[in-house]
């Protein structure tokens, strides 16, 4: 059952992605809920599920993208992965602890993004990149929340991380 609920909220994702975030420009930048997906799944479980969901995610909005197939789920495989094994260093997770990480995963997912785009051959609008970077970031702050409540659902009791919500730092 998880892995249906699972799907389930990555397709309303990318369905949110694509028909209402993508219509969205702050600055001449986009949102990036498919990104905030990765992370919120990375931190409600562990760096395996992070980084498996964000090679699902990755590769399906990558098929929606015009950019080289493989870029989006190579940089939120590696998003996924390093969030659920920093994850595990926190102990007890406070609204300021878990914003503090989804800003920087954020931040730090969409400067990934564009370096590989880089090397994979894709043009890069250097001077935009710090917008790009602040709407992604800020939107995936606000958006958290209810995120974290839909993959909650999805992952049920027995597909949540045992070692979540105890300390603040181990």
């Amino acid at each position: 059952m998880v892995p249906a609920r699972t799907a389930l909220v990555l397709f309303v994702t990318i369905w949110l992605q694509v028909v209402l975030f993508s219509r969205i420009e702050v600055w001449g930048a986009k949102p990036n809920v498919v990104l905030l997906f990765v992370v919120v799944a990375a931190l409600e479980s562990d760096a395996e599920r992070g980084a498996l969901l964000g090679f699902v995610a990755g590769l399906s909005f990558d098929l929606l993208l015009d950019t080289p197939v493989g870029l989006s789920a190579l940089s939120m495989v590696l998003v996924g992965w390093t969030v659920g094994g920093f994850k595990d260093s926190i102990m007890r997770t406070s609204r300021l602890v878990t914003a503090l990480l989804v800003g920087a995963a954020s931040v730090g997912g969409t400067l990934l993004y564009a370096l590989l785009a880089v090397v994979f051959g894709v043009t890069v609008d250097w001077e935009q990149v710090p917008a790009i970077v602040a709407v992604v970031a800020i939107a995936n702050v606000v958006l958290t929340r209810p995120h974290r409540w839909a993959l909650r659902w999805a992952f049920g009791p027995e597909g949540r991380s045992p070692t979540r919500d105890q300390f603040i730092f181990r």
